[in-house]
């Protein structure tokens, strides 16, 4: 997932950054409210990790602004313990979680898990696409229920395509849902071009239909059929 993460305080915002980059995702740090304005105008997010409290704004201005532009992805609010208003109010108008400080980087974690589930796949801990089932508690695939082995980059690759299923999703957008701002542009996509042939590869090797259409001068679609 690219995840955006509000909070002022540097150490926290490092161990937190570090610590989810460790569980695979793409991370972004903001420090102040008119930065994560900024980030998430620009940039597509899964989840919005938020802390209310910071020195330049109340972080809930950044989820009425994110509704208010129909930016989509989930937002958990950070809050202390004597935050409850701010909670309600946040939940109130578009958050979709909370977490008090002090917390376990393993329930952020879960929580952040549980908000792209809830957005993304109705909530479900096992996603079912005609032949393919996948775990997304412990993030594997099986195919006419045979487990296929794939890297973390096919696996998100995987539930990017099924998430968008049918539509047209072009190699930038995957470039920038699977690596943000951690790769270098250039004109050259063969990266992405090798994981969705071995992704494609995989699939069909255990007899699964070859979803997984180009789509010339544009970039690929997954075809439900």
């Amino acid at each position: 997932m690219k995840l955006l993460i509000v909070e002022d305080d540097r150490s926290l915002s490092r161990s937190i950054n570090d610590y989810l980059k460790m569980e695979g995702h793409i991370c972004e740090v903001a420090l102040t409210l008119n930065e994560a304005v900024q980030k998430a105008d620009i940039n597509k997010y899964d989840c919005v990790i938020l802390d209310i409290g910071l020195p330049d704004g109340n972080g809930l201005d950044l989820i009425r602004e994110m509704k208010s532009k129909k930016l989509t992805g989930g937002i958990l609010i950070l809050s202390a313990k004597s935050s409850l208003d701010d909670k309600l109010i946040g939940l109130k108008i578009g958050a979709d979680d909370y977490l008090t400080k002090p917390f376990h980087f393993a329930e952020l974690s879960a929580r952040i898990n549980s908000i792209h589930r809830r957005n993304n796949y109705l909530g479900l801990n096992e996603i079912t696409f005609n032949e393919i089932r996948i775990n997304t508690e412990d993030n594997q695939v099986y195919v006419h229920d045979k487990l296929i082995i794939l890297t973390k980059k096919e696996y998100d690759l995987l539930l990017f395509f099924i998430a968008n299923r049918n539509r047209i999703i072009t190699k930038e957008s995957i470039v920038e849902h699977l690596w943000g701002d951690n790769v270098i542009l250039t004109d050259s996509f063969d990266f992405v071009y090798t994981h969705v042939k071995n992704l494609r590869k995989k699939i069909v090797a255990s007899e699964g239909r070859n979803y997984i259409k180009c789509i010339y001068g544009f970039g690929y679609k997954f075809i439900d059929s």
